[in-house]
């Protein structure tokens, strides 16, 4: 299929982009495997958690680089 989309076609470009549109994407969107609603719920807990846990990381690292450079470094000056 995607050699025949790169070679030459007799079709105008707004016949294959129709084609696209309304005949190739339906395709390929009826062979997506979906998530159940528990594993929707599931991913979108963890990805909260992991969220959550990256912000207080960098909350973490920003106060501990400040005190280090802003607090520590001005004393040597």
């Amino acid at each position: 299929m995607a050699t025949e989309a790169l070679e030459r076609s007799d079709q105008s470009w707004l016949r294959r982009a129709w084609q696209f549109v309304w005949v190739d994407v339906p395709a390929e969107v009826r062979k997506v495997t979906w998530p159940t609603w528990d594993e929707l719920k599931k991913a979108t807990g963890v990805i909260i958690v992991f969220v959550l846990a990256l912000g207080v990381l960098i909350g973490v690292m920003d106060w501990l680089l400040q005190l280090i450079f802003v607090t520590v470094v001005s004393k040597l000056f």
